[in-house]
Parts: structure tokens; C-alpha cells; sequence
């Protein structure tokens, strides 16, 4: 329904980014403005699934299609909790526990299709105490301050989606250097202030995005370039 007027649409009006063309941004029946945000997200879900089919680096045996179907869900998930956190400071459980579900099954399915065993079972465990360890430790000892506690439940879930103790960690620097480059700007400009609260889910998941499709060629990368091996 409209979220002015409150009235029931039709099929037509619920068609992603062509119907808010063709009504122009404005509810057809109360003429109020419809926000711009909505074909943005309804652009960026099929944008972000192109880029993981073409970018995916993980193949199309058995495994990797099954990876590639949970990725998919996860992904809807993801742009959920980013503008709830962008809007109303919000991560909600019902989406994270989903997708705690989401990469539990995505564990199974490397440990049952793919080879590796209890290697693949560690490299996930690794990969929880990592990024949501580390999380809850700024959460209790800032007494929920520095970050809050669905912050800390998404790090338990993407430490065990992203996979192992180098993923984890430049998932934890990713999100850090991306929560700096764009909040230390506004400080600077008095856009923010110093208890001004900062969603950082989104810094989180756009981490979790990049480490998941390129984390292994970044890591060649740093191992080949700049250690030599």
C-alpha cells in the first residue's frame, strides 16, 4: 500500500523501477511523492547478482552452485539490513538470524560437496571467532558504546560467510577503512559530531561483499606483489 494515502496498489504499480517511471515518482491515487530510494534498491539487487555471476570465483561444479544460490539469498538479505541500518539505526534479528542460517548451510554445503572436511568446518569457526569475537570485545568493553550488538551478531554471521583468519581480517580492515574514509570527512566538516552514532552495518556488509568475490585474489595478490611468494 501507499505509505502516504494507504491505499492497496495494483499489480501495475508494484512493477520494480518501471512503474515509479511511469507514474513519475508519485502514488497514482493520492499523487504524493514516492522516494527515489525505491528504484535504487530495486536497481541494486539485480545489478549486485549480475556482478556475482560474472565476478564469481568459486566455479559451477556442485559446490559452487549451491554456494552461488545461498550468496544469491544472502544478498537480499544483506540490502535489507543496510537500509534499515541507513534508516533507522536498525539491524533486526529476524534478517540476521536468516542469514546466520544462510552461511550455516553454506558451511555444510563446502563440507558435503566440496573437498576439504574439517578443514572447511575450522576455516568457518576461525572465521566466527575472528570478526564477531572481535566485535563483542569492543561491545563489552565500551559497554555498547563503540558499537552495538547487532553489529556484533552480522560479525558472527559474515566471520563465518567470509571464511578463515586472513578473510576475517580483511573484512575487519575493509569495514574500518571504510567507516573512516567517509566518517572522518564529516567530523571534519562539522557534519557529524564526536557522539553523533554512525550505522556501521553498511560499512560491514560492503566489506563482506568485496571479501567474499575478490578476498582470494586480493590475498594472491599481496602474497605475489608485495611478500614475494
Amino acid at each position: 500500500m501507499c505509505v502516504h494515502c494507504e491505499h492497496e496498489l495494483a499489480a501495475t504499480d508494484l512493477v520494480p523501477v518501471f512503474s515509479w517511471i511511469t507514474l513519475r515518482g508519485k502514488c497514482r491515487y493520492c499523487h504524493q511523492p514516492i522516494s527515489w530510494q525505491y528504484p535504487i534498491i530495486e536497481l541494486l539487487v539485480p545489478l549486485l547478482f549480475v556482478m556475482s555471476y560474472t565476478c564469481w570465483p568459486y566455479g559451477w561444479q556442485a559446490n559452487g552452485l549451491f554456494q552461488f544460490i545461498i550468496w544469491l539469498t544472502f544478498l537480499v538479505g544483506l540490502v535489507a539490513l543496510t537500509v534499515y541500518d541507513l534508516r533507522w539505526m536498525l539491524l533486526p534479528n529476524k534478517i540476521v538470524y536468516i542469514l546466520l542460517g544462510l552461511s550455516i548451510a553454506s558451511v555444510l554445503g563446502k563440507y558435503l560437496l566440496a573437498t576439504g572436511g574439517v578443514e572447511v568446518l575450522m576455516s568457518s569457526i576461525w572465521g566466527f571467532i575472528c570478526v564477531g569475537g572481535f566485535f563483542y570485545l569492543l561491545f563489552q568493553v565500551s559497554a555498547g558504546k563503540w558499537i552495538g550488538g547487532g553489529d556484533v551478531k552480522l560479525g558472527f554471521v559474515l566471520g563465518i560467510l567470509v571464511d578463515g583468519p586472513l578473510n576475517s581480517l580483511l573484512l575487519l580492515f575493509f569495514a574500518s577503512l571504510l567507516g573512516s574514509v567517509i566518517s572522518v570527512p564529516l567530523l571534519v566538516s562539522k557534519t557529524l559530531k564526536r557522539t553523533s552514532r554512525i550505522p556501521f552495518g553498511p560499512f560491514l556488509i560492503s566489506s563482506a561483499l568485496v571479501v567474499y568475490l575478490f578476498g582470494t585474489a586480493i590475498t594472491n595478490w599481496y602474497k605475489h606483489k608485495l611478500l614475494g611468494f
